[in-house]
């Protein structure tokens, strides 16, 4: 297993107090704090195909082979159960730009969701919960929502083939709950070129069971060679014989820290190769005040060390 970093923590997305970092200040970020590999999220200001040409995705892939570092994926922002013929339509040509994208830059896999409701920002920094609140689907009900996404990612299928590029599922709400929920969008899809971004945060963690040694080990059995991708959203701090310990980042949103142990070592036992990618991808909130990016960085090195001392010893 490798440890990639994921561009979502350098897009000032989650900090206002500085620019958002290019795309190669990204990439020497992960290559200061010792990662193998970059993923890139696919807008801006990374990697929307709407500025990536396919002489820019040259220019990146270069630079990241000159630092030694692999672009082992990219992330689309998808959300295809929208009764609405143009949204839909919409939808599906970014995601076919993306592919377009993640053959350019040389990518292999390409993480999509069901329904991503987005973000909003406010004051600079952004939040979830105003898409949560709002995020309508007009009155569509369960099934039609997960069979319009099914023909959405079968239609995807036919470009990720053409191109040789492997779509994943993340295991991200809504519309999937659980990571079985996952499995039966593959299952449906039915195509070897649609598998697995299995990720643990997404288990859950408000029910002890969810991040249980049995019920993780479990999933990542079920999931098998089915993964492709994992992402590792986590706050951590260094204790004082220089050992590193993940802290909770919300005791509200996150009172069961999550089982990166039982998770690593299970995906050992099942012979995944793959690369976990580190996310800071929640406001950085602490002791009242919102942080900015000095604090997110930290975290950046602090997650690579974390990472690699449990690949090395699970």
């Amino acid at each position: 297993m490798k440890v990639g970093l994921y561009s979502i923590s350098c897009s000032g997305t989650w900090y206002n107090d500085r620019p958002a970092l290019t795309v190669e200040q990204f990439i020497d970020t992960a290559k200061k704090y010792g990662y193998e590999g970059v993923e890139i999220d696919l807008k801006r200001p990374h990697g929307s195909p709407l500025d990536l040409t396919t002489a820019r995705c040259q220019e990146i892939k270069a630079y990241a082979a000159k630092q030694g570092l692999e672009i082992c994926g990219v992330a689309g922002n998808n959300n295809f159960t929208s009764p609405v013929p143009e949204h839909i339509e919409n939808e599906l040509l970014m995601v076919r730009e993306q592919i377009r994208v993640a053959k350019d830059l040389g990518a292999p896999v390409l993480r999509l969701f069901v329904s991503w409701r987005g973000i909003t920002m406010r004051n600079g920094i952004a939040t979830y919960e105003v898409t949560a609140k709002h995020h309508t689907y007009y009155d569509a009900v369960d099934y039609e929502l997960r069979q319009r996404a099914v023909t959405c990612f079968k239609e995807c299928c036919q470009w990720a083939e053409e191109s040789g590029v492997i779509l994943a599922l993340q295991n991200h709400h809504p519309i999937i709950e659980t990571y079985v929920d996952m499995l039966d969008f593959v299952k449906w899809v039915d195509s070897p070129y649609f598998r697995c971004a299995f990720d643990v945060p997404c288990l859950g963690w408000k029910n002890p069971e969810f991040q249980s040694d049995a019920y993780v080990e479990k999933a990542v059995r079920e999931v098998g060679d089915l993964q492709m991708i994992s992402h590792a959203n986590a706050e951590f701090v260094e204790n004082p014989d220089g050992s590193i310990s993940m802290v909770s980042f919300d005791p509200n949103v996150q009172p069961i820290l999550t089982n990166y142990p039982a998770f690593i070592r299970a995906l050992k036992q099942v012979g995944y190769q793959g690369y976990i990618n580190y996310e800071f991808c929640h406001m950085p909130f602490r002791d009242g005040q919102v942080l900015g990016y000095a604090y997110i960085e930290k975290q950046i090195g602090l997650a690579q060390r974390y990472f690699s001392d449990l690949i090395a010893n699970a």
